[in-house]
């Protein structure tokens, strides 16, 4: 029993000097909470190469993601805007930047998973998407996920998706006999089924309708298959053992969607996108412990 009661201390002193020293202030915060109503600046973790969900357009991203975390943040403030600042969040470094206090909190289309609860602590989830299929315009051959039997897949660095289509239950969904390609991020995913080194991007239904968007807006054309397969949860991340903040941010999670900004936002970035079933009541909390 004393051996765990320090643990917990340990772990306790560890946060707060990860929090102290993100933003590179000499004041040190326990939780992001606290630093949010001291009133400092808040570095917020987003994607940056995610149409519709964090893209880097000017010098700030902008998108779904982006929004909500703005729309968190001022409601865990009492309604008071945070000033914030932005740090790119590829899916392979989330959990190395909240453990080394790189950032303070990540919005970042970050899949809730038993695995992820072991290093991150997290609020929400905000939204569910599902996992769905993104192919070119032209192609005939894949309208199922069943149909990526013996297909390219893109295996983007640091998701999880692709396992999904390759692997059998508890980690995986439909155990296919699928070839994966290697990735460093979505957008490169999506360059490669552009140049035809591919067949199938396969990730969650929000980010793939945010590129076909993005693709439609410059001419091009893929269509998304509209066959969701799975739930993924979109929570948000704070350094392991935060409960309180992630404790606010639930709060503020629920008083947005019961205020309705949750679907004007969800509206705003994604409404009317072909085969796309956008949520319309808020998700279930996971809890914080």
């Amino acid at each position: 029993m004393h051996m765990r009661r320090a643990g917990a201390l340990l772990s306790v002193a560890a946060l707060a000097a990860g929090l102290s020293a993100c933003g590179g202030g000499e004041q040190t915060y326990a939780t992001v909470a606290d630093k949010i109503a001291a009133g400092e600046t808040i570095v917020v973790g987003t994607k940056w190469d995610q149409p519709s969900l964090g893209l880097k357009m000017g010098n700030e991203p902008e998108g779904f993601d982006v929004d909500v975390a703005k729309a968190v943040l001022k409601q865990m403030n009492g309604g008071k805007d945070v000033a914030v600042e932005w740090k790119e969040s590829a899916s392979s470094n989330r959990e190395p930047f909240l453990q080394n206090g790189t950032v303070d909190i990540i919005f970042a289309t970050y899949s809730i998973t038993e695995e992820r609860k072991t290093k991150v602590t997290f609020g929400g989830p905000y939204v569910v998407a599902h996992q769905d299929v993104m192919v070119r315009g032209d192609d005939t051959t894949i309208n199922t996920p069943q149909d990526l039997e013996g297909k390219r897949i893109c295996k983007a660095a640091g998701s999880n998706s692709y396992r999904r289509i390759t692997d059998p239950p508890p980690d995986g969904e439909l155990d296919l006999d699928a070839t994966t390609v290697d990735a460093a991020n979505y957008s490169e995913c999506v360059q490669k089924l552009s140049g035809s080194n591919l067949d199938a991007v396969t990730t969650d239904d929000l980010i793939l309708a945010g590129f076909a968007k993005q693709a439609q807006q410059s001419g091009g054309k893929f269509k998304v298959l509209g066959q969701g397969f799975t739930d993924e949860k979109y929570g948000v991340g704070v350094k392991k053992g935060d409960t309180k903040t992630c404790e606010a941010v639930n709060t503020a999670v629920k008083a947005l969607w019961d205020n309705g900004t949750m679907k004007t936002l969800l509206d705003k970035w994604f409404g009317g996108i072909q085969g796309l079933k956008l949520s319309d009541t808020a998700p279930t909390p996971e809890g914080c412990a």
